[in-house]
């Protein structure tokens, strides 16, 4: 992944500016809807996770020397909380985590878009699949140009699916966390023995 600093509220990558309120609204308005209330959530916890990653990128003092190679972190995000997986101190990622929610909530909302969120990956795959069954059907059968056709398909999603991930990203998997409060962080590991790191939150309302 390539570092990237936050830019304030002016730079936001989102067209238009989330308000605090919007989504007690919505749930307010549409609670009765099996599921919306902890949809709400995994896109606001997949934010924080997504925000707590790119601060562990830019940390460093005496505490942590250097900043934790991101490309060594991977995290999945629920309706309770997000897991963060990789060698990181329980210190760091617990600075990293109040850090990146005060930071997300206060304007630098360029912090929930992350170029290597699973997000990218299921576009890019859609986007491939797509295009090959539209080329499928428009160009000859012959297996020479459904081979070019492909490997047109493949070099076009994988061109559009960082952009369009993006786009997905914005406005439909993440959502800034204005109605998360952190809870605590678990240290534990997995099956496999790695470490791993449960961030725990519950929903506040808006002040």
């Amino acid at each position: 992944m390539v570092m990237a600093t936050a830019s304030s509220a002016s730079q936001s990558p989102f067209d238009f500016l989330p308000q605090p309120t919007q989504d007690a609204e919505l749930l307010q308005q549409l609670g009765f809807v099996p599921g919306l209330k902890e949809l709400l959530m995994v896109r606001q916890v997949h934010a924080l996770e997504h925000a707590t990653v790119w601060v562990l990128s830019q940390l460093s003092d005496i505490a942590l020397p250097s900043p934790v190679d991101d490309r060594l972190l991977g995290g999945m995000s629920t309706d309770r909380g997000f897991y963060l997986y990789g060698e990181v101190k329980t210190t760091a990622v617990r600075r990293a985590v109040y850090a990146a929610l005060h930071r997300l909530v206060s304007g630098e909302w360029d912090l929930a878009i992350h170029p290597r969120c699973g997000t990218n990956l299921s576009v890019g795959m859609l986007m491939t699949a797509g295009l090959a069954l539209g080329i499928h059907l428009l160009i000859p059968k012959g297996p020479i140009e459904q081979l070019v056709g492909l490997g047109v398909a493949a070099a076009a999603a994988m061109h559009l699916a960082p952009d369009v991930g993006g786009l997905a990203q914005r406005y439909v998997t993440t959502a800034i966390p204005f109605n998360l409060a952190i809870d605590q962080i678990h240290a534990m590991t997995d099956s496999a023995g790695r470490p791993v790191h449960f961030v725990q939150v519950h929903w506040i309302e808006p002040h």
